[in-house]
Parts: structure tokens; C-alpha cells; sequence
């Protein structure tokens, strides 16, 4: 077996996110037709694909601003539904330690949910993985460059997009792919069945607030349940 070097996990790391691309894809493309659909440039679409960088809040917002919503339920939405990604940093640092600031700066920035999810599992199997930020660059840059060529192409040529493609089925699968990937315990699956069953019952709310309230929810089952689990008496042998 060849030494694991930088460039070896790197590519180790482009493999991982590769099957994760096929549905990236068509979310990035409806991103950017849904953002010169509401009357954005191409230019804005994709500028706000390079500066915001994360999908679920660029669909709500799109969405929010098409309604006419106020801005500060814009800024209320999309924050707490990137406040995901706290919990991700906090679970990532924990297997990068000892960063630069340069890579401080830039590996926030590249976070995302498929990034995350491919990573802390590569990371849980071998722990001691050697070189671990070259293979998280590997899986964020290459979702970066597909997000941002997909939003692109959407922004440009979306209108010349087939309604009949029904592109739209790619974002619940996209996430689904991930949730399933990722809820290995008791308290994963708590919180991902009270998120989802609230993101249902929430769905008449205005302004996308019912996501709001599935995350709140979905989080405190969670910690709630391992917390709970987590005092239950080890049997006697």
C-alpha cells in the first residue's frame, strides 16, 4: 500500500463526494433558475451562490424575497437554518486541531452539509486518519466547483430548462441521502423523526417559518435523547 500523503487524501476525499455530485447537480441548477426567476441578474444569481454558499438558504431566500417578505425574517430565516453548521464546525474541530488561521479562513467558508457528512464519517471509521483537512478540501472544493458551475449554467440558461425535467426532486433526495448517511444512534434518529414530523405539521406556517421550528425541535429531541441515554445505568455483569 502506497504512504498517504496531502494528495493522496485529497483525492481520497474528491471520491468520497463524487456520488453525492448527482444530486448536487440539479439542486444547484434549480437554485439558479429560481434566482433569475424573480427578476435577479445572472451575475446576481451567481454572486450570491460565491458569497452565500449554502443551498437550503439561497432556495429561502429566493423564495422570501419573491413574497415580498420582510427583511428581517430573511435574515431571521436563513439564520437559523444555517445554524446547522455550528454544530458541524464544533463536531469537525474536534478532528482538526492545531489549524492555521489560513485554513481557519477557509475551511468554514467550504462547509456544507455533504462535505460535513462525508467527512466526520471518514473520520469516525479511522480516527486516527492522518492529513484529515486534505481530504474535507477534497470533498468541500469539489462540491464548491459543481454548486457553482450548476448555479451558473441555471442562472444563464435556465429558461431553456424543460418544465417537464422536474429538476425540483433533487433537493429533498439530496438531503435525504445525507440524513440517512449520518443517523447511527438513538438520539439521531429521535431528532430526525421529530424534525421531519414537525416539517410537515409546520408547512402551512408563512414565510418558511415551520423549517424554523422543525430545526428547534429536531435539535432539542436530539440532545434531550442522548442526554437521557446517556444516564441510563450500564447493566451488571
Amino acid at each position: 500500500m502506497s504512504p498517504l500523503t496531502p494528495r493522496t487524501e485529497f483525492l481520497a476525499g474528491v471520491r468520497a463526494i463524487l456520488p453525492i455530485q448527482l444530486g448536487v447537480v440539479p439542486f444547484a441548477l434549480i437554485t439558479g433558475v429560481s434566482a433569475t426567476s424573480i427578476g435577479m441578474t445572472a451575475v446576481q444569481g451567481i454572486g450570491m451562490s460565491l458569497i452565500v454558499f449554502a443551498g437550503a438558504a439561497q432556495l429561502v431566500g429566493i423564495q422570501l424575497l419573491d413574497a415580498h417578505a420582510p427583511l428581517l425574517v430573511i435574515w431571521t430565516s436563513t439564520f437559523f437554518i444555517n445554524l446547522r453548521f455550528f454544530m458541524y464546525s464544533s463536531s469537525l474541530a474536534a478532528h482538526l486541531p492545531r489549524l492555521s488561521w489560513r485554513w481557519k479562513l477557509l475551511l468554514p467558508y467550504l462547509l456544507t452539509d455533504q462535505a460535513f457528512a462525508m467527512s466526520i464519517l471518514a473520520f469516525t471509521q479511522q480516527p486516527e486518519r492522518p492529513y484529515k483537512r486534505y481530504f474535507y478540501l477534497g470533498t468541500a472544493v469539489t462540491l464548491w466547483l459543481v454548486w457553482l458551475g450548476g448555479t451558473a449554467v441555471g442562472a444563464l440558461v435556465g429558461v431553456l430548462i424543460p418544465a417537464s425535467w422536474s429538476l425540483n426532486f433533487a433537493v429533498p433526495l439530496t438531503f435525504l441521502a445525507l440524513v440517512m448517511a449520518t443517523i447511527q444512534d438513538r438520539a439521531s434518529v429521535a431528532a430526525a423523526l421529530a424534525a421531519g414530523g414537525t416539517a410537515v405539521l409546520a408547512a402551512p406556517l408563512p414565510y418558511k417559518t415551520g423549517l424554523i421550528l422543525a430545526g428547534l425541535v429536531g435539535i432539542g429531541v436530539g440532545m434531550v435523547s442522548e442526554t437521557v441515554g446517556g444516564k441510563r445505568p450500564s447493566p451488571t455483569p
